[in-house]
């Protein structure tokens, strides 16, 4: 095998830091989400190593920052990803929409909503409704989903959506600092107070002034296609093999349960946009549950680190067993679609399970070298303004903390 995990660290991660840059430019100002990778990344990806390059793919797009990039860098995209949230965001922020509808439609949001509309709408029968949202926010909500479905065209229905999804969480019970569901204290449901109307208006404000800036510089002539298959179970028949020249993504580093929990997260929001599996998602994402014909392979670079995990608690070590075997499926289904020559860029975190560090990193080079590719470099980044913890406990037992993420590793091979 083809490693090269030895660059020195020094020499790259002040450059890959992007400590100060503005990472809510264009179309990136809309929606939080969790592990969101940065557009100066992908931007920086796209130029070091996109060079000719016609079709980039990524095949865990979260909210579309690698697709936004190459937009605006005039490559055609393709982005898949599990959770329906995702694919609405990313639809959103990659599609040309008609900007003077876009600002037309908004002007008449705006004065409706500033009516303080009072429409008999019914309120959905939503699982837990009641424990996350007031009796009066819920009918604000379906109300303003109503207007929101009732004002605006059909073809630009997404762009209105994805303000109306933030606001959906921003007027629930939920902890605002977490991305798991948690309900604040019982004291402080008492004071919360929300005009779902106007925090809908603001977010919709700001995320009008990211689209203009965007519609400004964006390549009007490429393509941006939005999917929802699972890359571990196979690749459609509409994207080709050998097709896709640059892979950007940034993978999840566990399963979704006991890392960062995309599904708790986008729950809330799922269920009011009628998605079906809202309360599935993180079962379905990689490493969700173990499946019956499951593959099971050596993973040479994390032979000693599963080793230990498999000691000190099994069950976790099955979670992460689990998770990497769907990992290496999804490479497998993967890596047929880049060219010979095209360049896949991960970007990564190497998370740690009972005091144990998974090398991420070096699993990821190790997938892909058995899959045809070159390990053409690794740079480390240091990970600013994290929004999560720098120590948590592995153990449960009181006093006993350890290091989480503090780092993002920038994995690029070539296709040989």
């Amino acid at each position: 095998m083809q490693y090269n995990l030895a660059l020195a660290e020094k020499n790259f991660e002040n450059t890959w830091n992007f400590a100060t840059a503005n990472t809510k430019e264009y179309t990136h100002c809309y929606h939080n989400y969790p592990a969101m990778m940065i557009p100066q990344i992908a931007n920086r990806l796209i130029k070091d190593y996109g060079d000719g390059a016609k079709i980039l793919f990524d095949p865990y797009c979260g909210t579309g920052t690698s697709l936004v990039e190459a937009r605006l860098s005039g490559i055609n995209s393709i982005g898949t990803d599990l959770n329906p949230l995702a694919q609405l965001l990313s639809r959103a922020k990659t599609s040309i929409y008609n900007l003077e509808e876009i600002k037309r439609t908004t002007s008449k949001l705006f004065i409706k909503l500033n009516e303080k509309p009072n429409l008999k709408t019914t309120v959905p029968k939503l699982k837990n409704i009641d424990y996350w949202f007031s009796p009066e926010t819920q009918k604000q909500i379906a109300t303003l989903k109503e207007i929101i479905e009732n004002t605006c065209p059909k073809e630009m229905l997404d762009f209105f959506l994805v303000p109306f999804s933030e606001t959906i969480r921003e007027s629930s019970y939920t902890r605002k600092s977490e991305f798991k569901l948690y309900r604040i204290e019982q004291e402080k449901i008492k004071s919360h107070n929300v005009n779902p109307f106007n925090l809908y208006l603001n977010k919709l404000n700001r995320n009008l002034k990211g689209y203009i800036s965007f519609h400004r510089l964006a390549n009007k002539q490429v393509y941006s296609q939005i999917y929802g298959f699972n890359t571990c179970h196979g690749i459609p028949d509409t994207i080709f093999k050998n097709h896709v020249d640059l892979i950007v993504t940034s993978p999840p580093y566990g399963d979704s349960s006991t890392t960062v929990a995309y599904g708790q997260f986008s729950r809330l929001s799922n269920q009011w946009l009628g998605a079906n599996n809202a309360h599935q998602i993180d079962q379905l994402l990689m490493g969700g549950k173990r499946k019956i014909s499951h593959i099971d392979i050596e993973i040479k670079s994390a032979k000693n680190e599963l080793s230990k995990i498999k000691s000190i608690d099994f069950k976790r070590y099955q979670e992460v067993n689990n998770f990497l075997m769907d990992y290496w499926q999804s490479i497998k289904n993967i890596s047929p679609l880049v060219r010979k020559g095209g360049h896949v860029c991960y970007v990564v975190g190497n998370r740690t399970v009972k005091n144990v560090k998974i090398p991420l990193d070096k699993i990821t080079v190790e997938f892909f070298v058995q899959h045809g590719y070159k390990h053409v470099g690794s740079f480390d980044r240091r990970i600013p303004n994290k929004r999560m913890p720098y120590k948590n406990s592995p153990t449960n037992i009181t006093g006993q903390l350890s290091e989480t993420m503090t780092k993002e590793h920038i994995i690029v091979l070539k296709k040989l």
